[in-house]
Order: C-alpha cells, then sequence, then structure tokens
C-alpha cells in the first residue's frame, strides 16, 4: 500500500456542509465534518447522530477520511483504524470558518447534546 492510496489531491470537497443531512437524511444535522480523501464526499463524524462519513466508507470501502474543520488536517485510514497522512487535497480544505458548529445553524435541535454518540 502506498502512502497515496485511497487519495485523489485533483477533486475537491462535495461542498460546505454533509452532503446527506442536507439532501434530507435524517437527523439533518452535524457535530464536525469529515472528507472523503477519495471521492469529496463530506460526511458527518461519527459523534454526529448521522455517522454519515462512516456509512460513505462503509458503502463505498473509500478507506480514508479528512477532518473538514476549520485548523485540522489530520486523517483517519479506516483500514487499520488509526491515524493516516498523505498529500494535501484539493482546496479547500475546510468549511467556511463562520458556519456554525455544530450545523446547519438552523437545524439543530434544542438537545442536541442528548443526541451526540
Amino acid at each position: 500500500m502506498s502512502d497515496t492510496e485511497g487519495f485523489d489531491t485533483s477533486v475537491p470537497p462535495s461542498g460546505e456542509g454533509c452532503a446527506d443531512c442536507l439532501d434530507g437524511a435524517s437527523p439533518g444535522w452535524w457535530v464536525h465534518l469529515r472528507r472523503c480523501a477519495q471521492c469529496g464526499h463530506i460526511g458527518c463524524c461519527d459523534t454526529s447522530p448521522g455517522q454519515h462519513a462512516t456509512a460513505h466508507h462503509d458503502a463505498t470501502g473509500h478507506p480514508v477520511i479528512q477532518s473538514f474543520e476549520p485548523g485540522e488536517d489530520w486523517c483517519f485510514d479506516y483500514r487499520t483504524g488509526g491515524f493516516a497522512y498523505g498529500p494535501a487535497l484539493a482546496p479547500p480544505t475546510s468549511h467556511p470558518r463562520d458556519q456554525s458548529v455544530p450545523g446547519p445553524a438552523d437545524r439543530i435541535p434544542a438537545d442536541w447534546q442528548d443526541q451526540l454518540h
């Protein structure tokens, strides 16, 4: 396995938020965002109720995600269950700094902390 296996540096992120939550998948909001290093799909983290980043991995087999949070550049490799290093991905490398966390702001339920994993 090479250091770049599971990375495609030419693919931009799919958007600024969890593609599944924004497309109507339940519950429609997230805590933190993760980016598939292979196809750019933005999904929500495993703390989020939807856990769409891991669901994307399970459905596609794409092996590596990168944090899509401002100031973070770590990657996680599902194959090893550990942190990974790889090449820089196509910009942007995070959601906008002024985007709410959790988000999107208009979908966060009052009891959101009770719904975390």
